[in-house]
Order: structure tokens, then C-alpha cells, then sequence
């Protein structure tokens, strides 16, 4: 946690950019596996973590917009729960420490929220719980999804994402702890990575890095000698010697903060040439887009900069023809890599997803394409010193999608197919770090 005025000067931030009516900030509940005592990892919400600090269940936050006045609402624990749990903190402690009130408990929030309905701001819940929750006690009438404009309040959203977008120099701090674990796991990784093993063994050593550091994953590890296969969570895979391995595997700070950190490289044996061929053309793609990062320049044009840088570099393996920009423009770089260039990471490893992708990552500026591989693009608007985002080129081979633009005659005129029979078992080569915009360029975190 940071201090106390850390989170005071946040909420007044927050209180002051809505006109009115009563902010509520639930925090999350436990999330039981298989019966109510059998819970996963507990992940506090990213919105209340930000403005009330603590990675704690049963927990809620209110913001009158009007004075500033802040309340957290909680239940005290029982004496039976002392015995299983220990001492724990009072929610009177727990509000002292982040500079707010002691609201009441749970039920008096609940009858507070049911006679103040009119006037409740909620942002878009992710969880049924709590779709069922505001349901209940705001308004039965409330549209099944309860989405921006469908009961969400979109002047609260957007007032999160501009406060939460632009990260403090000791948020910053917590994200490069963030990243060394990250690359600690990576190094690891490659290090301990052999023929013979399966993929869950390294899969685990990397997380046990993560549990090592106080923290844990900020999302599920990808571990896979398939690397064309985007978000392959399948760990079941016996190395080869030879193998590309791609790992894309992030660390989150015990302050919730994560870390998402690519890279592949060959278990047990130098790269080929085509391997080596097709490393490097990614790796220019991320050195290149990086040095390209400033304030003031669009997402979407650096992500289209890889896209070229690609595409000629696919072309002198004479696997792309015809003019550089014309490919581009038609989008036939995104049969090779059919993502974003990358996305903001803060306290949630794609930064504020659950407030809407389009409203963190583009503006009246900067609309989203509608086109394949570049329509992915989550982060498309102009950079803002303070944004914190990956840079992750990649090219993959995908056989069934080769083989359906094939059959479609799909970009016909910038790629060679045949030439790519040679590739069908290549898998894909992703790299990928995680950047500070800062007033004159960037920095690599960690």
C-alpha cells in the first residue's frame, strides 16, 4: 500500500471530476473452487485497490461527489474467525489507514445504497455477483449487461481511466519490481528449459519466481513450443531439442502491480538460420517501435511501423512481395501477426479492460480499425507522458489461417504461399516489453 495521501489525494481527484451523486466502489468476495471455505487466490478489484488500497474481501468504498467525503464499509470479524484467521484489523484501522471514514457494516451499506438508488455511480460490473448485487439494490429495472450507458455511469468511467492512465512515479516503482521478477522468471527459464521436459515443468518454476517475490502471476503463463497458437495455456507439451519456446509470463507486485514480459527462444540448441531469420525481424520490430514511443504520437501509427517492418523483412526471406505500404494497407502483414503491437498495464495486466477497451484505448482522435489483425489493437490513441504500456511484435505461423487466405485468394498479391510450405511447422516467435512514456521518449521498465 501506499500512504494515506496517496489514496485521499485520488478519491478527491475522482470526487471532483463527477457532478454529482454517490460513487460506489465495491471491492471483491471471495471466489470459492468446489465449496465455500476452497477459494482461489484472492485478487482484490483493481478500482477499489486503487482508491482504497487494501487487497482485502468484503470491502466497500463510497465517494460522495459532492463534499469529497470518502467511507470504507466492512463487517468486523467474529471471534470464530480470530481462531481460523488471527487478529485482523478493525475496518475502522483499515479506513484510518487510507485517510477515509469508518462507514457502517454490509447491511447498513445495503440500506444506504437502496434509498440513495437515484443517485448511486457504479462502474461496469465483471463478476454476477455483483451484477446480481447492484440488480437487487439500485434498480430491478437495470439492463441484464449494466454496461457503460446501461446503468454503468459513463462520466464515472471515464473519469477512472484518465486518473488511473497516467502513472506516479511510485506506481512506477512498483512496476519495475514488477518486470525484474518478470525477467527473473524468463532468465530462469531459459536456464533450466531441456529436451525431455515437459512444458508444465517450466511452466511451474516460472511461477513459483512469481510466488517468490511476494506476489504471484498477473495472469496465466503461456509456456508453449506452439507458439503460433496466441494464448496457448496447455502445458502438456515434451520439449524437443530445437524447440521454439515462447514464454509469455508476467509477475505482479505484492502492491497488485503487474509485470507481461515475452520472449522465446531454443531449448538446447543454437537457432537455425530460419529461425534466427525470423528472431530477428521481430526483434528489430520491438527496438524499432520503441525508439518510437513520445508523447504525442498514436499507438495505431507504431503499431502499423511493425506491420512494415515485417512485412519487409518477410520479404527479403521471399515470403511477402509487392510494395511495403500497399501490404500494409491491406493488412496482409496480419497473416504473420494477427495481434496488437500492445496494450496499457498498470494494476491489471490489460490496464482498465473491464471499463471498455475502446474507451481506455482510443479517443475521438484515434478510432478503432475495422480491419483483421489491426481491429485487435487495444491500444490505438495518441501517448501521454505517464501512459505505461507492452510492445510486443510477433510473427506466427498459423497453418489453418495460411491456409484459408490461400484458398481465398486473401492479400494474393503480397504473399507468396507456396514459399510458406516450408514454415507450416515453424510455430511463432513473440517478444515483448513494458514501457513508461516519459516527457521525452520513453523507459524500459525493469
Amino acid at each position: 500500500m501506499f500512504s494515506a495521501s496517496t489514496y485521499i489525494n485520488r478519491r478527491q481527484q475522482l470526487a471532483s471530476s463527477v457532478a454529482s451523486g454517490l460513487i460506489f466502489l465495491p471491492g471483491n468476495r471471495e471466489a470459492p473452487m468446489n465449496y465455500t471455505d476452497n477459494t482461489y487466490p484472492f485478487r482484490q478489484d483493481s478500482n477499489f485497490r486503487y482508491f482504497a488500497g487494501h487487497n482485502l474481501p468484503d470491502l466497500a468504498l463510497t465517494i460522495d461527489a459532492a463534499s469529497g467525503a470518502s467511507r470504507l464499509w466492512g463487517n468486523d470479524i467474529s471471534l470464530d474467525h480470530v481462531v481460523w484467521m488471527g487478529e485482523q484489523p478493525s475496518v475502522a484501522e483499515l479506513a484510518k489507514a487510507i485517510g477515509a471514514e469508518r462507514g457502517g457494516n454490509l447491511a447498513e451499506l445495503s440500506d444506504l445504497l437502496k434509498k440513495q438508488a437515484k443517485e448511486v455511480l457504479f462502474l461496469p460490473p465483471y463478476r454476477a455477483e455483483r451484477k446480481t448485487f447492484l440488480k437487487e439494490h439500485l434498480a430491478s429495472q437495470l439492463p441484464s449487461e449494466l454496461g457503460v450507458g446501461a446503468g454503468a455511469s459513463e462520466e464515472l468511467v471515464r473519469a477512472v481511466i484518465a486518473l488511473r492512465s497516467i502513472k506516479s512515479s511510485e506506481e512506477l516503482e512498483q512496476m519495475d519490481i514488477a518486470v525484474r521478477t518478470s525477467m527473473k522468471m524468463h532468465a530462469a527459464a531459459k536456464a533450466h528449459a531441456a529436451p525431455g521436459q515437459l512444458e508444465a515443468e517450466v511452466a511451474g518454476l516460472i511461477e513459483g519466481i512469481a510466488i517468490s517475490g511476494n506476489g504471484r502471476l498477473s495472469y496465466p503463463a503461456i509456456v508453449t513450443r506452439n507458439g503460433h497458437v496466441l494464448h496457448n495455456h496447455y502445458h502438456g507439451n515434451t520439449l524437443q531439442k530445437g524447440d521454439l519456446l515462447l514464454i509469455d509470463a508476467g509477475a505482479e507486485a505484492p502492491s497488485g502491480y503487474a509485470g507481461d514480459i515475452t520472449r522465446t527462444f531454443s531449448v538446447g540448441a543454437p537457432m537455425t538460420t530460419k529461425q534466427q531469420d525470423i528472431y530477428d525481424i521481430v526483434q528489430k520490430a520491438l527496438t524499432d517501435c520503441t525508439a518510437a514511443l513520445r508523447p504525442g504520437v498514436s499507438y495505431l501509427s507504431i503499431h502499423l511501423d511493425a506491420g512494415r517492418i515485417i512485412t519487409a523483412g518477410l520479404k527479403n526471406l521471399g515470403l511477402m512481395k509487392g510494395d511495403i505500404d500497399e501490404a500494409v494497407a491491406a493488412g496482409a502483414h496480419a497473416l504473420f501477426m494477427p495481434h496488437g503491437l500492445g496494450h496499457m498495464i498498470g494494476l491489471d495486466v490489460h490496464d482498465m479492460e473491464d471499463l471498455g477497451e475502446d474507451l481506455v484505448g482510443y479517443d475521438d482522435k484515434v478510432r478503432r480499425s475495422t480491419q483483421f489483425g489491426t481491429r485487435s489493437l487495444r491500444l490505438g490513441r495518441e501517448l501521454q507522458a505517464g501512459f505505461v504500456l507492452t510492445v510486443e511484435p510477433g510473427i506466427y505461423f498459423i497453418p489453418a489461417l495460411i491456409d484459408q487466405w490461400k484458398a481465398d485468394g486473401t492479400c494474393a498479391d503480397f504473399i507468396n504461399f507456396d514459399a510458406l510450405d516450408a514454415y507450416r511447422d515453424f510455430g511463432g516467435i513473440r517478444l515483448e516489453d513494458n514501457v513508461a512514456v516519459t516527457e521525452t521518449g520513453y523507459r524500459v521498465l525493469g
